[in-house]
């Protein structure tokens, strides 16, 4: 199994064909989210390639900026998210919501809107957070961004881990069995959701 590792602000590690982009809402590089993806990758089935994404040099949005050209950060966002099938986003929770972070980026990804590399771009949702509300509130609110962006989401299965530092040693790696097979069935789902996709776009007679 090769595995190939870029180290720019859109560094990513793959693994086999149909492509995932994984977002993790923290910028730690022992967060737990980021665990969580790095289990999505160990998990994911043959055939599936998953990019893992830093957010670590992506600019604060600026309109006087976006009208100069994008910043090199954000075009190598908007380039994977093009080239990939499908969106996995692991969140944490900050005051109840979605971090500064990822908001932002995922503000300069859907610019411009009319041709916004998020319209249409499945996605799936996952977080952890020693907190009581397991991402629930933070994972909401991300439901409501991508609904704004036109990117059609995943609704089950959902996975919300609530007392994460058990669920995860010093370094962020995931320890829990029953996390990582649920971390697998979310990205199992999400690979067969996307591939019927076209199916029922068809049968809906959706152009």
């Amino acid at each position: 199994m090769n595995n190939r590792t870029h180290l720019a602000a859109g560094a990513y590690e793959t693994k086999g064909g149909f492509r995932i982009l994984a977002i993790p809402g923290s910028l730690r590089e022992a967060s737990q989210n980021r665990g969580l993806l790095r289990a999505a990758r160990e998990v994911a089935p043959p055939g599936v390639e998953i990019e893992l994404f830093h957010l670590g040099r992506i600019p604060l949005y600026d309109g006087d900026v976006e009208s100069q050209g994008y910043p090199e950060a954000v075009r190598e966002l908007h380039e994977a998210i093009r080239r990939a099938d499908a969106l996995l986003v692991a969140t944490p929770e900050y005051n109840g919501s979605i971090p500064g972070v990822l908001k932002n980026a995922l503000d300069w990804a859907s610019r411009p809107r009319s041709s916004s590399a998020l319209r249409h771009k499945p996605v799936a949702l996952m977080g952890a957070s020693a907190g009581r509300s397991r991402t629930a509130n933070a994972q909401a609110h991300l439901r409501g961004v991508f609904d704004h962006t036109g990117s059609p989401l995943l609704s089950e299965p959902r996975v919300l881990v609530s007392g994460a530092s058990g669920a995860f040693d010093a370094d962020g790696n995931l320890l829990d069995l029953d996390v990582r097979e649920q971390v697998r069935e979310l990205v199992q789902a999400l690979v067969d959701w996307v591939r019927v996709r076209p199916l029922e776009t068809a049968v809906a007679g959706v152009a």
